[in-house]
């Protein structure tokens, strides 16, 4: 099931070399006719790299072909990489004029040597790549273009066995009284039911489709298995021949019309579409138009595996189907795995079989693949094999969960897959930020855009959103700026199949060039490192336990690692950071957060032009930033914890690319620099735990780009700042905004929002403790979609025209006992000010 993302990758490569950056650096440094000559032999290969992805698993050759034709699209890439890192340093040089300094800064960097290095990796590369297009004919390969289309087909019926369905009752209740309950309206109720596949959608469908009060409310009854290009013509003679079994496929579209109507006219049915993936609103309008001649009280259920499909689907919030009980889920596998009673004479297999439970984690599909597959054999081995094997190791036919899991994986378009795949390097159960994620991916180079405008951090965002509604992500925790996000162990084990030779997790090692890794040397041993480090592109080692010699160890890996673009140190045991990190180049994220030992970074750190990402969040014994950390001019995030009082003028505030920074943790910081409306591109302020933080720079008042404020935890903080002119009023562009645990404000500062109003579309203030009031000026913040109020025990009162926030959709108030009160859900005095927001909560208040 392994993918070969050669397609892809190859593509990437392609951009790059077309782009007009690569253009100008072709040009400068004379290699114009070379480059051109690697773009057209990558281009010939990848014609053919689709059709030799489709016969890879027949041909163990043409697999090591696309291998060797992957790992030259990474040589081409990191040879693209090196001039583009050539011109940073020349860039860098330019800003630093010709003084010593700054020529010392990069003492080595010899031009001519330069020069003479790349011709040579060129004409390697273009050899490579002309001997890799004279064996693609020896293959027989045809040239294919990417499709979206998939070839593969799922059918499903409305027939279910009763009996052999376990621990969906209430379910079952749940979609039987959207049946039943009349409803206003003309319009057909719909009702998405949404679960990762392999769940019980289809199955929990096919209980309420064979229930038998269902069968007597409904004059028809219509079963539906949507096709995965949702054609409506097929969709009409499906619908046709479930409800009246006439064949309709030789009319065309109008007859076929006119028989739908006169099946559903004055009807009321209840019509089940079961594993819907379009993604298409007006497609579905379409079909919609085409079902109104059923009676009152017709009823649709849709089933998918889609987010956002529910939502342009549903009439009502989708029902989001849980996972089976541990309990149920055992047995259904004792169901499968034995005959009836059988069970009681292994109970040595019955121990072995709750573990193989576990793993399923509440899928049912899991749990009926994994019982069959035992079903045949009592041999303890075979038994503790599947238990402690990987999922994707095990022999799965057709129809069981890992096929059904990489249908999903399928739909994704390109982008995408990498993305998906990328995210195996995690041990299963890893909670992640979603910013964390983003990072990695930027600094892969797996975020595309059409829009050459649109930034990157952007297009992560729409990613993950995209994952999450597609089920391959589940939410852990929502806050108002992070959100943090697992994968489902199923998978987990699905991206680990498609990316076996990509990703190596844990101890999941593969053939081939590894290009991400993850280490922990508290559960292995430094000498099962990979031989081969020199591919990998991410790196994370971890050491909590101090098992790494930093003398020699990471010094070591880092020197074998020269293409590195992600390296994530986190939490290792380190005194000193290796000074041979400079070498790393191609590094676009360096993460060395909770390092405690370690005092200073070495200043060649700042010899990494390329760094995008640098967290040394909760390095607390940081005794001064590097000195030269302004020549990082590629740098966008910067997570900061220090022990300064003061941070240097002309650092910090020359990283002009810089998009968001963090301070976490600065304990004795007593000031931040004053030039801070240097930072123009600056989108998201984070200030945490910063227990000595005076008072904040005034050119905070003028940074055009700020979408994200948060200031917590700060004690000695006065927000106080004399306000903006009010021919600034509607400059700014906060959208997103937290305050909390900044004792000394008693009202909301007028000149963080001034100018805001609207744009802000989040506000949280907590653990203010006195603050008595709200200003009355929140009514105008006409764009607020989410207010959470909470540990504000002084607060009385909201605020008058409360009820002049129309976009207002979600509002929490907790631990503020009084204002609490007069919130009570109709009786309360504030009630009227709110009762248009459809999510409130409110917390318990106790009588005085």
């Amino acid at each position: 099931m392994a993918e070969s993302f050669a397609f892809e990758i190859a593509g990437k490569v392609l951009e790059k070399l077309g782009s007009a950056a690569c253009e100008r650096i072709s040009l400068a440094w004379g290699v114009r006719e070379e480059f051109e000559k690697l773009k057209l032999t990558l281009a010939a290969i990848r014609a053919v790299v689709l059709d030799a992805e489709q016969q890879q698993a027949r041909s163990l050759e043409l697999s090591l072909w696309l291998q060797r034709f992957k790992d030259a699209c990474y040589d081409v890439d990191d040879l693209i990489d090196e001039f583009e890192i050539q011109a940073l340093r020349r860039l860098v040089l330019k800003r630093g004029s010709t003084g010593r300094k700054v020529r010392h800064f990069f003492s080595g960097s010899n031009p001519w040597a330069f020069n003479f290095r790349m011709g040579y990796k060129i004409k390697k590369a273009n050899e490579m790549l002309n001997k890799i297009a004279a064996e693609k004919a020896k293959f027989h390969l045809t040239e294919k273009h990417e499709t979206n289309v998939i070839h593969r087909e799922r059918e499903t019926y409305s027939f279910v066995k009763t009996s052999s369905v376990i621990g969906r009752d209430e379910a079952k209740q749940h979609l039987v009284n959207f049946l039943m309950n009349p409803t206003d309206g003309e319009d057909i109720p719909v009702l998405p039911t949404v679960g990762i596949g392999g769940i019980g959608k289809t199955t929990l469908a096919q209980l309420v489709f064979n229930e038998e009060s269902v069968k007597s409310h409904f004059e028809l009854r219509i079963w539906v298995c949507v096709t995965e290009d949702f054609d409506i013509k097929q969709l009409m003679i499906k619908i046709i021949k479930s409800a009246i079994g006439m064949n309709c496929k030789d009319m065309n579209k109008e007859e076929i019309h006119k028989v739908l109507q006169d099946c559903l006219n004055g009807k009321r049915f209840f019509m089940v579409l079961d594993d819907v993936w379009n993604e298409d609103k007006k497609i579905w309008s379409e079909l919609k138009d085409l079902l109104c001649g059923g009676a009152q009280g017709s009823r649709i259920i849709i089933t998918t595996r889609s987010r956002k499909v529910a939502t342009i689907t549903g009439t009502i919030p989708p029902y989001d189907l849980e996972h089976l009980s541990y309990d149920n889920c055992l047995s259904l596998f004792l169901k499968l795995a034995f005959k009836e009673g059988e069970e009681k004479q292994h109970d040595n297999l019955v121990r072995i079989g709750e573990g193989i439970v576990q793993k399923c984690k509440g899928v049912a599909l899991a749990v009926k693949t994994l019982g069959s597959l035992l079903c045949s054999t009592r041999v303890q081995h075979d038994w503790e094999l599947v238990r402690d094997s990987e999922l994707w190791k095990l022999k799965q036919e057709e129809n069981d969960i890992l096929p059904a899991l990489k249908l999903s994986y399928d739909h994704l378009p390109w982008y995408l897959k990498q993305c998906f795949a990328f995210c195996s390097v995690f041990p299963k159960d890893f909670e992640f930020n979603h910013l964390f994620l983003i990072s990695l991916w930027m600094a892969n180079g797996f975020l595309q855009s059409p829009n050459e405008n649109e930034e990157p951090e952007d297009v992560g965002n729409r990613y993950i959103q995209e994952l999450l509604s597609r089920s391959f992500f589940q939410q852990v925790e929502d806050g108002i700026f992070f959100s943090t996000l697992k994968m489902h162990d199923l998978v987990h084990d699905l991206a680990l199949s498609v990316a076996q030779n990509e990703v190596n997790s844990c101890n999941h090692y593969s053939t081939g060039n590894v290009r991400h890794l993850w280490f922990d040397l508290s559960k292995q041993d430094a000498s099962q490192l990979p031989n081969n480090l020199g591919c990998l592109q991410s790196l994370f080692l971890l050491d909590t336990e101090g098992k790494a010699d930093n003398e020699s160890l990471i010094p070591e890996v880092i020197s074998r690692s020269k293409h590195l673009r992600v390296l994530g140190l986190a939490e290792c045991n380190l005194e000193q950071l290796p000074s041979n990190i400079s070498y790393l180049k191609q590094l676009r994220c360096l993460s060395l957060a909770y390092i405690g030992n370690i005092k200073r970074f070495p200043n060649s750190i700042c010899n990494l032009q390329s760094l995008r990402t640098l967290d040394f969040s909760g390095c607390g014994g940081i005794e001064e930033l590097p000195k030269d950390i302004r020549y990082l001019i590629s740098l966008r995030e910067l997570t900061v914890t220090t022990k300064q009082t003061r941070l240097q003028e002309n650092g910090i505030s020359c990283l002009i690319c810089l998009r968001r920074l963090i301070f976490s943790e600065c304990e004795n910081l007593e000031k931040l620099f004053e030039d801070i409306q240097n930072l123009t591109a600056l989108r998201e302020l984070y200030i945490y735990e910063c227990h000595n933080l005076v008072s904040l720079p005034q050119g905070l008042k003028y940074l055009p780009t700020l979408e994200s404020l948060s200031i917590l935890n700060c004690e000695k903080l006065d927000l106080t700042m004399e306000e903006l002119e009010l021919e600034r009023e509607e400059d700014g562009s906060l959208r997103k905004l937290f305050i909390g645990g900044v004792p000394k404000l008693e009202s909301l500062p007028q000149w963080i929002l001034l100018g805001s109003t609207k744009t802000l579309q989040c506000l949280a203030i907590s653990n203010l403790e006195n603050v008595l009031t709200l200003p009355t000026w929140i009514q105008h913040l006409t764009s607020l979609q989410s207010l959470e109020i909470s540990i504000c025990p002084k607060l009385l009162v909201l605020p008058e025209g409360m009820q002049h926030l129309t976009a207002l959709k979600r509002l929490i108030i907790e631990g503020c006992p009084k204002l609490s009160k007069r919130c009570i859900e109709e009786t309360g005095e504030d009630w009227p000010k709110i009762a248009h927001v459809p999510d409130f909560y409110c917390d318990e208040t106790d009588d005085e």
